[in-house]
């Protein structure tokens, strides 16, 4: 506790300030044979007769000692600023950004010289004033303005003095080089919403084999980011996580910016990797920084060949997971191929798998097995297999628990298991929906329109695909359109009952040119489609119009049905007479 000391003499006031071990409560007065000297802290020693007492420092008191530090410290920042700009050679908007972000650094030199002028030993310098002790203090501190420039990049004192030493052969300039270089690069593109951090969790989440050193040191990197405020979604922030970038991988202040950085982003790039993607891929993996251009050749080869990927693709699979780069996340590749080849799966498929969703290489073996046995109880085993891994490669990835949950969904819809297992073949994204978000909002939409639910196996049955629609903004405007032409709610709802694929025809490509072909050349009722919905699914060049100008040509009326239903040689036979005109010719002959 700070107390104050007053001595009163005839012949002056003199104010100290010592450090009190315990807060006094009261006035202690000294009898008039009281002598007091200090020569420490903690001794005291008669040496004159004073009057003295202890007490409480006046609010004024203490409002002038922060006035008065407030004026040494931001003295103290010009000072910096001076020095870094005169004696290291910074341009002024760079010497004031530091000494401005280097608060605690600046308090440091100060408290410096504070205690060096109350121990009076500044012996040889007396004439110098407080902003040349200030200048003083940063050169005899060592690294002192490397110091101060990394807490102003948002390092702690204690990192930025760390790796202060670490860079101790760089010097300033050359360091502030780098770091703009460094920004550049890790922060090239934009992430107002958070996608790089999006990408980090989901890279996280689907890891579960042992990992290298690397991907370990990426991981703290992630966790550090993690803690902070805003978390993950701040990764592509530079100025949230550029000092986490820095403590985590400091040999980045080591690299030379010709000889290392430079050909190592002038090959990214040349290999797909676009500059505003280019940061993203270096923040999902810091030590792709760290390897020579020559060393970071054979090992993206040597990754990729592995799974076909044609060398103008390699950037796109980089971009999806960096991670691919890893060793121990290549070793898992041959375990992978290995397990999916036992269940009939080609080798292409697996490498096609792989190509569209690589994160399956950062997932054990032992947790896709559980997977295979949950398709195993569906019916979807050997080449069945084939058809999903290749289409929805990440149902390898999910939990069994999860994918259990669509399955009970389609339970309860009255399905049994080999039609779901004939549903994960044909559209095996449905196993990755959310129920309440997804599947079952699309069956509400089906109700508004007037289905029953006892019609939902049918519908879902014929066009699974529907489930995976967004029906507000994609369907809805379908059906909206059939209305306009004069379709009521009720009649729509028998034509998707009769023919769900009806939902996913485009109005512009298909609903629209075959109604009014229907309706200006056919001269056929709308209310005809009603009862043929299918009518929709024929090509109107290649099936549709041919039919009708041969039957037109002879003069014969049927339905849709009948004209579209039949296959090319019943409909020869039918409205021909090729049929016949083949049965006399085999009687003659």
């Amino acid at each position: 506790m700070l107390m104050e000391l007053s001595f009163n003499t005839s012949c002056n006031f003199e104010t100290l300030t010592l450090i009190s071990p315990s807060p006094l409560q009261q006035s202690l007065n000294f009898t008039p044979n009281s002598l007091i000297f200090f020569s420490s802290p903690r001794r005291l020693a008669l040496s004159v007769s004073v009057s003295a007492s202890f007490h409480q420092p006046s609010s004024d008191s203490s409002s002038q000692t922060s006035n008065h530090e407030d004026h040494q410290l931001s003295l103290a920042r010009v000072s910096i600023s001076e020095f870094l700009r005169r004696e290291i050679g910074l341009s002024e908007a760079d010497s004031d950004f530091i000494s401005e972000n280097c608060p605690k650094y600046t308090r440091m030199i100060v408290e410096g010289v504070r205690d060096l002028e109350e121990w009076d030993t500044w012996k040889g310098n007396e004439g110098l004033g407080f902003s040349e002790k200030v200048v003083y203090m940063v050169k005899h501190k060592g690294d002192g303005d490397k110091v101060a420039f990394l807490e102003s990049l948002g390092l702690s004192l204690s990192s930025a003095m760390y790796l202060s030493h670490y860079v101790s052969s760089v010097t300033l300039p050359r360091l502030l080089d780098k770091v703009k270089y460094l920004k550049g690069v890790f922060f090239s593109g934009s992430d107002e919403n958070g996608l790089v951090g999006a990408y980090a969790r989901r890279m996280m989440v689907y890891l579960s084999i042992s990992i290298d050193e690397d991907v370990q040191q990426t991981l703290s990197f992630f966790e550090k980011i993690e803690a902070r405020r805003g978390g993950l979604d701040m990764l592509g922030s530079v100025d949230a996580s550029f000092r986490f970038l820095l403590e985590s991988f400091p040999r980045l202040l080591l690299l030379s910016e010709e000889n290392d950085m430079k050909p190592l982003v002038e090959f990214l790039e040349s290999v797909g990797v676009s500059r505003d993607c280019l940061g993203k891929v270096l923040l999902l993996y810091p030590p792709i920084m760290l390897s020579k251009a020559e060393e970071m050749k054979r090992r993206v080869v040597a990754a990729l060949e592995k799974v076909s990927v044609v060398s103008k693709d390699s950037g796109k699979v980089l971009m999806k997971y960096p991670w691919i780069l890893s060793p121990s996340v290549q070793e898992n590749y041959p375990r992978i191929v290995s397990l999916l080849e036992s269940e009939s799966v080609l080798k292409t498929d697996i490498d096609h798998a792989i190509r569209r969703w690589p994160l399956l290489l950062g997932c054990s073996t032992s947790n896709m097995k559980m997977m295979v046995k949950e398709f195993d109880k569906l019916g979807v085993r050997n080449k069945r297999m084939g058809k999903v891994i290749p289409k929805r490669p990440q149902l390898l990835l999910y939990k069994p628990q999860e994918f259990l949950k669509v399955v009970a969904f389609l339970e309860d819809l009255g399905f049994q298991k080999e039609i779901i297992g004939q549903i994960l073949c044909r559209c095996p994204e449905i196993f990755g929906c959310s129920i309440d978000k997804t599947l079952q909002k699309k069956l509400s939409f089906l109700t508004r329109f007037g289905v029953s639910s006892t019609h939902f196996p049918r519908i879902i049955k014929k066009y699974p695909e529907f489930l995976l629609y967004d029906a507000e903004k994609t369907v809805l405007p379908r059906l909206k359109y059939l209305m306009e032409i004069g379709i009521s709610k009720r009649e729509i709802a028998f034509m998707i009952r009769k023919f769900s694929p009806l939902l996913g025809y485009s109005i512009d490509n298909v609903l629209r040119p075959k109604l009014e072909f229907l309706v200006n050349s056919m001269e056929k009722p709308v209310r005809e489609v009603i009862d043929y919905p299918r009518y929709f699914s024929y090509s109107l060049e290649k099936r549709i119009k041919p039919r009708f100008w041969v039957l037109k040509g002879r003069n014969i009326e049927c339905t849709l049905q009948e004209m579209l239903s039949k296959n090319d040689e019943e409909f020869a036979a039918d409205f021909l007479g090729l049929g016949e005109l083949h049965q006399t010719h085999s009687e003659t002959s």
